[in-house]
Protein backbone atom coordinates (compact mmCIF):
# COMPACT_ATOMS: atom_id res chain seq x y z
CA UNK A 1 0.00 0.00 0.00
CA UNK A 2 1.08 3.55 -0.70
CA UNK A 3 -1.23 5.80 1.25
CA UNK A 4 1.29 8.63 1.01
CA UNK A 5 3.34 9.02 -2.17
CA UNK A 6 5.54 11.98 -1.24
CA UNK A 7 6.48 13.67 2.03
CA UNK A 8 8.56 16.83 1.83
CA UNK A 9 8.78 18.86 5.00
CA UNK A 10 5.21 19.47 6.09
CA UNK A 11 3.77 18.56 2.69
CA UNK A 12 2.30 15.11 2.02
CA UNK A 13 0.86 13.90 -1.27
CA UNK A 14 -1.79 11.28 -0.44
CA UNK A 15 -2.61 8.64 -3.04
CA UNK A 16 -6.34 8.89 -2.41
CA UNK A 17 -6.41 12.64 -2.99
CA UNK A 18 -4.25 12.35 -6.11
CA UNK A 19 -6.44 9.67 -7.68
CA UNK A 20 -9.66 11.56 -6.88
CA UNK A 21 -8.16 14.61 -8.57
CA UNK A 22 -7.13 12.56 -11.61
CA UNK A 23 -10.65 11.12 -11.68
CA UNK A 24 -12.15 14.60 -11.94
CA UNK A 25 -9.80 15.47 -14.81
CA UNK A 26 -10.50 12.21 -16.65
CA UNK A 27 -14.24 12.67 -16.21
CA UNK A 28 -14.00 16.25 -17.43
CA UNK A 29 -12.06 15.16 -20.52
CA UNK A 30 -14.63 12.61 -21.61
CA UNK A 31 -17.52 14.96 -20.79
CA UNK A 32 -15.98 17.61 -23.03
CA UNK A 33 -15.64 15.10 -25.87
CA UNK A 34 -19.32 14.22 -25.56
CA UNK A 35 -20.17 17.91 -25.37
CA UNK A 36 -18.39 18.64 -28.64
CA UNK A 37 -20.49 15.95 -30.32
CA UNK A 38 -23.68 17.55 -28.93
CA UNK A 39 -22.80 21.13 -29.81
CA UNK A 40 -22.34 22.33 -26.22
CA UNK A 41 -20.46 25.67 -26.28
CA UNK A 42 -16.70 25.28 -25.89
CA UNK A 43 -15.66 25.62 -22.27
CA UNK A 44 -19.20 25.43 -20.89
CA UNK A 45 -18.75 22.00 -19.36
CA UNK A 46 -15.31 22.87 -18.00
CA UNK A 47 -16.71 25.99 -16.34
CA UNK A 48 -19.45 23.87 -14.81
CA UNK A 49 -17.22 21.07 -13.52
CA UNK A 50 -14.45 23.35 -12.21
CA UNK A 51 -15.17 24.68 -9.69
CA UNK A 52 -18.93 24.13 -9.22
CA UNK A 53 -19.43 20.38 -9.58
CA UNK A 54 -16.04 19.78 -7.96
CA UNK A 55 -16.95 21.80 -4.88
CA UNK A 56 -20.56 20.59 -4.68
CA UNK A 57 -19.54 16.97 -5.09
CA UNK A 58 -16.75 17.08 -2.53
CA UNK A 59 -18.92 18.93 -0.02
CA UNK A 60 -21.83 16.52 -0.38
CA UNK A 61 -19.59 13.45 -0.23
CA UNK A 62 -17.81 14.67 2.89
CA UNK A 63 -20.94 15.78 4.74
CA UNK A 64 -22.59 12.38 4.30
CA UNK A 65 -19.40 10.59 5.39
CA UNK A 66 -18.92 12.71 8.51
CA UNK A 67 -22.56 12.33 9.53
CA UNK A 68 -22.46 8.57 8.93
CA UNK A 69 -19.20 7.91 10.80
CA UNK A 70 -19.33 10.70 13.38
CA UNK A 71 -19.24 8.46 16.47
CA UNK A 72 -16.60 6.11 15.09
CA UNK A 73 -14.12 8.61 13.64
CA UNK A 74 -14.84 12.22 14.59
CA UNK A 75 -16.44 12.46 18.04
CA UNK A 76 -13.79 13.60 20.52
CA UNK A 77 -11.23 14.33 17.79
CA UNK A 78 -9.93 17.74 16.65
CA UNK A 79 -12.56 19.49 14.54
CA UNK A 80 -9.98 20.01 11.79
CA UNK A 81 -10.11 16.31 10.90
CA UNK A 82 -13.52 16.90 9.32
CA UNK A 83 -11.82 18.81 6.49
CA UNK A 84 -8.99 16.34 5.77
CA UNK A 85 -10.62 14.84 2.68
CA UNK A 86 -7.26 14.08 1.07
CA UNK A 87 -6.83 11.22 3.55
CA UNK A 88 -10.06 9.52 2.43
CA UNK A 89 -13.61 9.56 3.69
CA UNK A 90 -16.06 10.39 0.92
CA UNK A 91 -19.47 8.85 0.24
CA UNK A 92 -20.21 8.60 -3.46
CA UNK A 93 -23.98 9.04 -3.25
CA UNK A 94 -23.48 12.16 -1.15
CA UNK A 95 -21.13 13.49 -3.80
CA UNK A 96 -23.59 12.67 -6.56
CA UNK A 97 -26.38 14.53 -4.78
CA UNK A 98 -24.19 17.54 -4.02
CA UNK A 99 -22.85 17.72 -7.56
CA UNK A 100 -26.32 17.34 -9.07
CA UNK A 101 -27.83 20.13 -7.00
CA UNK A 102 -24.95 22.45 -7.76
CA UNK A 103 -25.06 21.63 -11.48
CA UNK A 104 -28.81 22.22 -11.75
CA UNK A 105 -28.57 25.65 -10.14
CA UNK A 106 -25.62 26.62 -12.35
CA UNK A 107 -27.16 25.39 -15.62
CA UNK A 108 -30.51 27.06 -14.95
CA UNK A 109 -28.78 30.37 -14.23
CA UNK A 110 -26.58 30.07 -17.34
CA UNK A 111 -29.37 28.87 -19.61
CA UNK A 112 -27.60 25.62 -20.52
CA UNK A 113 -29.62 22.63 -21.82
CA UNK A 114 -29.98 20.69 -18.56
CA UNK A 115 -30.51 17.12 -19.74
CA UNK A 116 -28.23 17.42 -22.76
CA UNK A 117 -25.36 18.45 -20.49
CA UNK A 118 -26.31 15.72 -17.99
CA UNK A 119 -25.93 13.15 -20.79
CA UNK A 120 -22.43 14.45 -21.47
CA UNK A 121 -21.49 14.27 -17.78
CA UNK A 122 -22.76 10.72 -17.16
CA UNK A 123 -19.87 8.79 -18.79
CA UNK A 124 -17.43 11.09 -17.02
CA UNK A 125 -19.02 10.35 -13.64
CA UNK A 126 -18.52 6.63 -14.23
CA UNK A 127 -14.91 7.14 -15.33
CA UNK A 128 -14.14 9.41 -12.39
CA UNK A 129 -15.54 6.77 -10.06
CA UNK A 130 -13.00 4.27 -11.42
CA UNK A 131 -10.16 6.45 -10.14
CA UNK A 132 -11.97 7.03 -6.86
CA UNK A 133 -12.26 3.30 -6.16
CA UNK A 134 -8.61 2.79 -7.05
CA UNK A 135 -7.87 5.45 -4.45
CA UNK A 136 -10.00 3.54 -1.93
CA UNK A 137 -8.00 0.40 -2.68
CA UNK A 138 -4.68 2.16 -2.10
CA UNK A 139 -6.06 3.74 1.07
CA UNK A 140 -7.55 0.53 2.49
CA UNK A 141 -11.03 1.98 2.90
CA UNK A 142 -14.28 0.50 1.53
CA UNK A 143 -12.57 -2.89 1.79
CA UNK A 144 -14.12 -6.28 1.16
CA UNK A 145 -15.13 -9.05 3.52
CA UNK A 146 -12.88 -12.08 4.21
CA UNK A 147 -12.40 -14.41 1.26
CA UNK A 148 -10.43 -17.52 0.33
CA UNK A 149 -10.68 -16.93 -3.41
CA UNK A 150 -7.41 -16.99 -5.42
CA UNK A 151 -7.65 -13.26 -6.15
CA UNK A 152 -8.34 -12.22 -2.55
CA UNK A 153 -5.94 -9.57 -1.27
CA UNK A 154 -4.24 -9.13 2.10
CA UNK A 155 -3.66 -5.60 3.37
CA UNK A 156 -0.73 -4.77 5.65
CA UNK A 157 -1.20 -5.58 9.32
CA UNK A 158 -3.22 -2.95 11.17
CA UNK A 159 -4.96 -1.52 8.12
CA UNK A 160 -8.11 -3.63 8.52
CA UNK A 161 -9.89 -4.59 11.75
CA UNK A 162 -9.07 -8.24 10.98
CA UNK A 163 -6.11 -10.13 9.51
CA UNK A 164 -7.87 -12.17 6.81
CA UNK A 165 -7.45 -11.92 3.05
CA UNK A 166 -10.45 -10.05 1.62
CA UNK A 167 -12.39 -9.51 -1.57
CA UNK A 168 -10.88 -6.59 -3.56
CA UNK A 169 -14.33 -4.98 -3.50
CA UNK A 170 -12.91 -1.64 -4.58
CA UNK A 171 -11.47 -3.20 -7.73
CA UNK A 172 -14.75 -4.97 -8.51
CA UNK A 173 -16.53 -1.63 -8.54
CA UNK A 174 -13.74 0.09 -10.48
CA UNK A 175 -13.88 -2.54 -13.23
CA UNK A 176 -17.67 -2.40 -13.50
CA UNK A 177 -17.64 1.41 -13.65
CA UNK A 178 -15.04 1.30 -16.43
CA UNK A 179 -17.30 -1.03 -18.43
CA UNK A 180 -20.25 1.26 -17.68
CA UNK A 181 -18.33 4.28 -18.95
CA UNK A 182 -17.65 2.55 -22.26
CA UNK A 183 -21.29 1.51 -22.61
CA UNK A 184 -22.53 5.03 -21.89
CA UNK A 185 -20.18 6.57 -24.46
CA UNK A 186 -21.53 4.18 -27.09
CA UNK A 187 -25.12 4.86 -26.03
CA UNK A 188 -24.58 8.63 -26.09
CA UNK A 189 -24.22 8.62 -29.88
CA UNK A 190 -27.43 6.62 -30.34
CA UNK A 191 -29.78 8.04 -27.71
CA UNK A 192 -33.21 9.19 -28.84
CA UNK A 193 -33.86 11.95 -26.28
CA UNK A 194 -31.96 14.21 -23.93
CA UNK A 195 -31.53 12.71 -20.48
CA UNK A 196 -31.50 9.12 -21.71
CA UNK A 197 -27.81 8.59 -20.95
CA UNK A 198 -28.04 10.10 -17.49
CA UNK A 199 -31.12 8.00 -16.66
CA UNK A 200 -29.32 4.90 -17.94
CA UNK A 201 -26.35 5.75 -15.73
CA UNK A 202 -28.53 5.99 -12.61
CA UNK A 203 -30.21 2.66 -13.35
CA UNK A 204 -26.99 0.81 -14.21
CA UNK A 205 -25.00 2.17 -11.29
CA UNK A 206 -27.77 1.25 -8.85
CA UNK A 207 -27.35 -2.39 -9.94
CA UNK A 208 -23.54 -2.16 -9.84
CA UNK A 209 -23.53 -0.74 -6.32
CA UNK A 210 -26.09 -3.24 -5.05
CA UNK A 211 -23.97 -6.09 -6.42
CA UNK A 212 -20.59 -4.90 -5.12
CA UNK A 213 -22.01 -4.15 -1.66
CA UNK A 214 -22.43 -7.92 -1.17
CA UNK A 215 -18.63 -8.15 -0.99
CA UNK A 216 -18.04 -5.22 1.38
CA UNK A 217 -16.56 -5.91 4.80
CA UNK A 218 -16.35 -2.42 6.29
CA UNK A 219 -19.90 -2.40 7.66
CA UNK A 220 -21.02 -3.72 11.03
CA UNK A 221 -22.81 -6.55 9.20
CA UNK A 222 -22.59 -8.44 5.92
CA UNK A 223 -25.20 -7.68 3.27
CA UNK A 224 -27.91 -10.35 3.16
CA UNK A 225 -31.04 -9.15 1.34
CA UNK A 226 -32.73 -12.53 1.87
CA UNK A 227 -32.56 -11.88 5.62
CA UNK A 228 -33.56 -8.23 5.30
CA UNK A 229 -30.04 -6.86 5.86
CA UNK A 230 -29.28 -4.10 3.42
CA UNK A 231 -26.22 -1.85 3.55
CA UNK A 232 -26.70 1.93 3.36
CA UNK A 233 -25.38 1.78 -0.21
CA UNK A 234 -27.97 -0.81 -1.23
CA UNK A 235 -30.81 1.10 0.38
CA UNK A 236 -29.78 4.27 -1.44
CA UNK A 237 -29.42 2.29 -4.66
CA UNK A 238 -33.12 1.44 -4.56
CA UNK A 239 -33.93 5.16 -4.50
CA UNK A 240 -31.48 5.85 -7.31
CA UNK A 241 -32.94 3.02 -9.39
CA UNK A 242 -36.49 4.35 -8.98
CA UNK A 243 -35.27 7.87 -9.82
CA UNK A 244 -33.51 6.67 -12.95
CA UNK A 245 -36.52 4.71 -14.20
CA UNK A 246 -38.93 7.58 -13.49
CA UNK A 247 -36.62 10.09 -15.15
CA UNK A 248 -36.23 7.94 -18.25
CA UNK A 249 -39.96 7.43 -18.70
CA UNK A 250 -40.74 11.11 -18.07
CA UNK A 251 -38.15 12.46 -20.50
CA UNK A 252 -39.02 9.90 -23.18
CA UNK A 253 -42.70 10.82 -22.95
CA UNK A 254 -41.86 14.51 -23.18
CA UNK A 255 -39.64 13.88 -26.18
CA UNK A 256 -42.40 11.97 -27.98
CA UNK A 257 -44.91 14.69 -27.30
CA UNK A 258 -42.64 17.32 -28.87
CA UNK A 259 -41.67 15.05 -31.76
CA UNK A 260 -37.98 15.83 -31.33
CA UNK A 261 -35.06 13.46 -30.84
CA UNK A 262 -33.56 15.66 -28.18
CA UNK A 263 -35.36 18.19 -26.09
CA UNK A 264 -32.44 20.57 -25.50
CA UNK A 265 -33.99 21.72 -22.23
Amino acid sequence: MYRTLIEIGGFSLHTFGLLVGLGFLAGLWIANRCGERDGIPSGAISDLVIPWILLGGMLGARIVYVVTYWNEQFAGHPIGEIFQVWKGGLVFYGGLAGAALTAIVYMVRKGLPLWRVADCLAPGIALGHVFGRLGCFMNGCCHGRPSNLPWAVRFPKGVLPFEHAVHPAQLYEAALNLALCGALVAFHARRRFDGAVFAAYLIAYAFIRTFTEWFRGDYAFISDPAAGRFTPGQTTSVLILVTGIALGFTLRSRSRSTGARTSGA
